[in-house]
């Protein structure tokens, strides 16, 4: 699922939970919900990518070590 879907489903439920608890929001409030859970989700991804990045730039450190061990 992409991530401004998945954002709108979130807001689209705590629309639910809200009416049903005989509140309401303004419409731009939803679509803020939806712009900052997006934005989180973003956050999410871009500090798991570095990790992952982190990673990767380790291990090929390890593979040109290795290789100049062979070479």
């Amino acid at each position: 699922m992409h991530k401004t879907q998945h954002a709108q489903k979130i807001t689209e439920r705590f629309r639910e939970i809200v009416t049903q608890a005989g509140d309401s929001l303004p419409a731009q409030h939803y679509d803020e919900l939806s712009l900052l859970i997006e934005a989180g989700i973003d956050t999410a991804l871009v500090e798991r990518l570095e990790k992952m990045a982190d990673k990767l730039q380790a291990l090929a450190k390890e593979v040109r070590s290795d290789a100049e061990f062979f070479d």
